[in-house]
């Protein structure tokens, strides 16, 4: 992946051997040699992650991390602390700095590349939703809760599969302070857990005295449910095989025996906050696919799907053998209703005419609003004899209740309908919609509230 990584160390030959590693892996690295150097590369370039020293002489590297969180141009830029020191107060002290991670000198290749990726992987993600919001703030739109939980990231569900009892008491008792935490002791069982209820994170230990560890993360990764879970694997020193394969096939994250309690924190933060930031966007992107082919007020897809899917019907039906008819409706005198009664009132009876033009189509129908006050419903296996009585069902179900313009009026509406079938093996859409919109013409030229079958 691309991505831009600052380096920021005071001594030449550790930037150059970042710098080395990091274009291996096709990082664009800048460099910097003091913490001010830092803070002004920061303010000039875009940067998607800091790798940065902590012992520096004048501004050292938690000075600089508390400027650069202290800072909106560059709050959301992942910090990763690069230190030899070892002591529980330097890492507590960095998180207080607003540090995301931590690498400790000499800095290990597989760590390093994981957690630059990881970082730069939310960076991007953290990005496009900070340009989501900005966008709704300036259409006057509040963001909503789910934004909020994913830039906030409040506390997650977490469930841990260790089979060590202690280990696993350890683990629970540091997480739990921060999130809602689970144990199982059972891979099948964890399964069955993740696939019945929402969690943010998975963290499994490769140490499974009775089963594959590797083996539960490769089939979380290929169930629908949990394929894009995070996963957090606990690893024992001089186990890098079993390590690289697990990062191989999926797993986001790893932490080394023993392990320390803020490193832990800080990844699983990191990991909860990735899953939140992807969740948001997927389900933004399925959101805005379907604003692209349903219409907002009526909640019936629109002309643009009815057109496409329209033709991949005829196709079908045109393979099979099998019927094919079209059912077009128009609301009788709907310019009367919205000058009379107001453009609120004529949006109300286009509502409650599409809940009962629904409720009269199967599933395997096609309900769809064209525009305006016209609608159409596409019929697979439908001959016209059978178009004809849905069509006579629809017509006598608008017209057999009035309908609520305002809390206090009821008015009654009429609809005409007009039908087609597929006739020939070279039959195309257009010809068939165009039959039944000739036939609901043919309708209103016959006092309306009627059926037409006409293909002329």
């Amino acid at each position: 992946m691309t991505a831009r990584v600052l380096v920021v160390d005071d001594i030449l030959a550790n930037v150059k051997l970042l710098e080395a590693r990091l274009s291996a892996e096709y990082f664009e690295v800048l460099t910097a040699y003091s913490g001010q150097e830092a803070l002004d590369v920061c303010a000039r370039e875009r940067v998607d992650v800091v790798l940065l020293d902590v012992m520096m002489p004048g501004m050292d590297g938690f000075e600089v991390c508390r400027r650069l969180k202290a800072s909106p141009r560059t709050h959301h830029v992942p910090i990763v602390m690069v230190t030899a020191l070892d002591q529980p107060s330097d890492r507590l002290q960095g998180l207080e700095s607003g540090a995301d991670d931590f690498l400790t000198k000499p800095v290990d290749d597989i760590a390093l590349v994981t957690r630059v990726k990881n970082l730069a992987r939310l960076k991007m993600l953290n990005d496009e939703m900070l340009l989501r919001a900005s966008t709704s703030r300036q259409m006057g739109m509040a963001e909503n809760e789910m934004l909020e939980k994913a830039l906030s990231g409040r506390s997650g569900r977490i469930l841990v599969v260790d089979d060590h009892p202690r280990s696993a008491a350890r683990l629970l008792e540091v997480l739990s302070k921060s999130h809602d935490s689970f144990v199982e002791r059972d891979p099948q069982a964890a399964l069955v857990k993740l696939a019945q209820h929402n969690f943010d994170l998975l963290i499994c230990s490769m140490s499974l005295a009775n089963a594959d560890a590797l083996r539960l993360c490769s089939q979380v990764r290929s169930q629908e449910r949990t394929r894009h879970l995070p996963i957090i694997i606990l690893v024992e020193p001089g186990d890098e095989a079993r390590l690289l394969r697990g990062l191989d096939m999926g797993v986001n994250d790893y932490l080394m025996r023993p392990i320390d309690r803020h490193e832990l924190l800080a990844r699983v933060k990191t990991q909860i906050k990735r899953k939140r930031h992807s969740d948001y966007l997927r389900n933004r992107l399925q959101e805005s696919v379907e604003a692209a082919v349903i219409d907002p007020l009526t909640g019936l897809h629109n002309r643009r799907y009815m057109e496409s899917h329209l033709k991949t019907l005829v196709s079908e039906a045109i393979k099979s053998g099998r019927p094919l008819s079209v059912l077009v409706a128009d609301i009788d005198h709907f310019k009367q209703v919205n000058d009379t009664y107001g453009h609120d009132g004529g949006d109300e009876v286009l509502k409650e005419f599409s809940e009962r033009f629904r409720r009269n189509t199967r599933g395997i129908d096609l309900s769809c609003r064209l525009g305006g006050e016209e609608f159409v419903i596409i019929m697979p296996d439908t001959d016209l004899a059978r178009a004809y009585q849905v069509g006579e069902r629809l017509r006598s179900c608008v017209a057999a209740d009035p309908f609520q313009v305002r809390p206090d009026l009821k008015i009654r509406v009429t609809a005409s309908v007009g039908l087609a079938t597929l006739e020939r093996s070279d039959d195309t859409p257009e010809a068939v919609f165009k039959r039944a919109d000739n036939a609901l013409y043919a309708a209103k030229r016959r006092g309306r509230n009627r059926v037409s079958a006409d293909a002329a």
